[in-house]
């Protein structure tokens, strides 16, 4: 197949690609250090260290970057990097993305009639809804392949700045549909996993020195950090200022990053606009340097959002520093790369009037041309060469994209088991989601494959009679209802396809409510009144949506939400609906009512209550209001049963001179253990395992898959702590009348660990009757 860049003697740049085309004999290279191409451009390639295979990358990028001038070096700073022509050195496009899928949203990628689309997923919310490791893992290496293959046809760079790893705070957030959801825990999970999938050269897992650890594709996990707002209102994620308590931050905002890079072996991190306590995190040499280098040794890169300089700058006026002295500050914490033009801008400047040191650039990029050698960028990586047209849009990954979509369907109700449908019915599909394509994908999406919609995928099972209700998910009026009503009054049974889109909820668009847009509430009522036989509701969106009308409303007997169910959603909704496939997702957000949004402001960036302004937590885990659906939940078509085996149910620690006890806050009620905690770092937590199964049995008549969740409840009386919060889980198959068992090894400082209001986390005694931590 074709290769990754094409290097030629002209250096003429054709639009969009940002690689390099010969005229002269059409040839072309998958890497630099290809010594045929080193002498095509009359240089000779033994004359640079840097190509020297037998050297570190280490001392290889050190090479590379002593040979540059320094005006040649602030060049190689922004996100479209010039190369240096004397050096051989190309062009590079660091900006691209892989959300759930290769997208085309950045200059890193294109697609033409060469490569005219990629495999695109569910939206990564609906795949966190299927609370599966592997499948996570397994869309990381689909995609990475993909990634892979466009790269080695020219179309594409080897660096994606994927996954987005914020933890959801607010479902307001429009951007909740490109997250893992509200739970650190598995946010953190669904991160590394997918990173793992993405980078994971086979058999390299386990390279000691990760800064040869080879890449399939670089990664990288973003926005660091406490991110969960971008337009509402008066506030505007650019010059927001998130206002977080050490608490929150250590316990939720920045955990997912921290195993992200030690987990993960992330190669990259991106830092986000939002100031965090009126300092911009790409500024910050704390969180940066301080946290992201020297605590938790990241083997890579950071990295600006796009245009974040200009926002420090222009937006948020930090410091009123100018550009100079701006860039300095950010180089100085630690940000290696811009995405952006603010380095190339004033960089060079601001070396020369001595507000940043040359050394500062050389550190940051050695730090970028060790992650691009690692991905072969430089030298290759024979195993993937051969990746082609062929290994995009496989029909492998076409089925694993529509697997994914029908793992993460969550059936949140089924009245009398009115589903599954049987197939061959009169059916009724009506709503502005019915015939959907587009909205299917959501945001951060490429081209797909191909589109699936649910009326063609429908129409393929049964006798299906279409009527569209609202033209699109605005439903600005009710031109159109009629004639959905008159298919709903003849038909068996009536599908109601309703939800958002991406002018509703996506990046830059906050929501101000959690119901269904414009008239589509009426649409729902008036089908549903009038219709022959059962009303089946289905919902396409990111975030929350108050359903508790159809909850309620007798004629309505099922209601599954189905996310934005990717490229193959159609057939996904078909598959769940006429039991082809028996749905087994769970909620990865709390769904709450409709008032939520009028007890606290999105501004609020508090994960706990604020009673002195009234304010309800956020979040299953300090929330204890009522909830149309709590986090977690969702139906099956079968039933099951649990049993748990435990070796034993306690821990027992003694402390020696050198630990101490550590008090904790407990309610005036609650009397307070004689030792309430220990610091987990006192203690070694290796030693501390708690062991147990869970046997799940198929009480139905129905083969399916079970998400076995297992929570932590932190003990009665402590002040500010948790209400519960998920420490493991597992999805398991299990065939109708069979009984599958579940192992669980958990490291009790991890999953029992209290965060206290100074940012330590402790390890709290248990009372005997208080051990219900399961």
């Amino acid at each position: 197949m074709g290769k990754s860049f094409i290097l030629s003697v002209l250096s003429i740049v054709s639009e969009g690609t940002r690689f390099w085309t010969n005229d002269y004999v059409g040839k072309s290279y998958s890497h630099v250090c290809d010594e045929s191409r080193y002498a095509m451009l009359g240089l000779d390639m033994k004359r640079f260290s840097f190509c020297n295979k037998s050297l570190s990358y280490e001392e290889r990028a050190k090479d590379l970057v002593r040979r540059m001038s320094l005006e040649e070096k602030v060049m190689q700073t922004v996100n479209n990097a010039s190369g240096v022509s004397r050096l051989g050195l190309p062009q590079y496009s660091w900006w691209s993305k892989a959300l759930h899928g290769i997208s085309n949203l950045g200059p890193g990628v294109f697609f033409d009639d060469t490569i005219p689309g990629a495999t695109s997923f569910p939206a990564v919310i609906l795949s966190t809804a299927a609370f599966n490791q592997t499948l996570w893992k397994t869309m990381g290496q689909v995609v990475s392949t993909e990634g892979r293959a466009t790269y080695n046809m020219g179309h594409a760079g080897l660096t994606f700045w994927s996954p987005n790893i914020n933890v959801v705070c607010d479902t307001r957030w429009g951007r909740t549909q490109e997250t893992y959801g509200e739970d650190p825990y598995v946010v953190e999970e669904f991160g590394v996993n997918y990173v793992r999938g993405l980078q994971d050269v086979q058999g390299t897992e386990n390279t000691k020195d990760l800064n040869s650890r080879p890449l399939k594709v670089s990664s990288c996990c973003k926005h660091y950090a406490a991110y969960d707002l971008d337009s509402w209102f008066e506030f505007d994620r650019h010059t927001f200022d998130a206002r977080v308590s050490v608490q929150d931050m250590t316990e939720t905002f920045v955990a997912p990053f921290e195993r992200c890079v030690k987990e993960g072996d992330v190669s990259s991190i991106m830092c986000s606009f939002n100031k965090i306590n009126g300092i911009p995190p790409c500024s910050d040499p704390r969180l940066l340097k301080g946290v992201i280098r020297d605590q938790w040794d990241l083997h890579g890169y950071i990295v600006s959002d796009c245009f974040g300089m200009e926002v420090i700058v222009d937006n948020q006026k930090y410091l009123n520093d100018s550009k100079e002295d701006a860039i300095a500050k950010t180089l100085q914490a630690g940000l290696d790369l811009e995405c952006g033009h603010y380095y190339t801008d004033a960089l060079e400047n601001s070396v020369k009037a001595g507000k940043v040191s040359q050394y500062e650039v050389d550190r940051a990029l050695k730090n970028l041309y060790v992650v691009l050698m690692r991905a072969g960028y430089f030298d290759g990586i024979p195993a993937y060469d051969s990746l082609g047209l062929k290994d995009i849009c496989a029909d492998d990954h076409i089925e694993l994209a529509r697997e994914a979509a029908r793992q993460g369907i969550v059936l949140l109700n089924n009245d009398n088991g009115v589903l599954p449908l049987e197939p061959g019915i009169n059916l009724a599909l009506v709503g502005p989601h019915a015939n959907a394509t587009q909205v299917m994908i959501g945001n951060y999406a490429g081209l797909p494959c191909k589109y699936v919609s649910p009326l063609e995928a429908f129409s393929a099972i049964g006798d299906v009679t279409y009527a569209t209700g609202c033209l699109d998910a605005s439903c600005s009026n009710d031109t159109y209802f009629s004639e959905a009503k008159k298919a709903a009054k003849h038909a068996e049974a009536t599908t109601i396809f309703v939800g958002t889109d991406l002018s509703i909820e996506a990046e830059f668009i906050d929501r101000v409510n959690f119901l269904l847009p414009g008239n589509q509430t009426k649409l729902v009522n008036q089908v549903a009144k009038i219709s022959k036989g059962p009303v089946i509701l289905i919902v396409l969106s990111g975030s929350n949506i108050d359903v508790s009308f159809a909850k309620n409303n007798p004629k309505i007997s099922a209601i599954l939400w189905v996310g934005f169910p990717g490229e193959q959603g159609g057939n996904a909704i078909a598959d769940v609906v006429f039991g082809k496939y028996n749905p087994g997702g769970r909620l990865p957000v709390t769904r709450y009512e409709a008032d939520y949004v009028k007890m606290l402001p999105m501004s609020s960036m508090s994960l706990r209550p604020v009673k002195e302004l009234g304010y309800p937590g956020r979040t299953y885990k300090f929330f204890n209001g009522s909830r149309v659906y709590p986090f977690g939940y969702g139906m099956s078509y079968t039933k099951f049963s649990y049993s748990v085996s435990a070796p034993k149910n306690s821990i027992n620690i003694s402390l020696n001179n050198l630990q101490k006890c550590r008090k904790m806050a407990y309610t005036e009620d609650q009397e307070a253990p004689a030792c309430s905690a220990v610091l987990v770092d006192d203690i070694s937590c290796d030693e501390n395992i708690i062991e147990f199964e869970v046997g799940v049995t198929n009480v139905g008549r129905m083969d399916g898959s079970d998400v076995v969740m297992v929570y932590s409840v932190p003990p009665f009386g402590i002040v500010g702590t948790h209400i519960k919060q998920v420490i493991g889980f597992q999805r398991v198959f299990v065939a109708a009348g069979a009984t599958e068992k579940v192992k669980f090894s958990m490291n009790a400082c991890k999953s029992l660990r209290i965060v206290d209001r100074t940012g330590y986390s402790l390890l709290p005694s248990w009372v005997s009757h208080h051990q219900d931590w399961g």
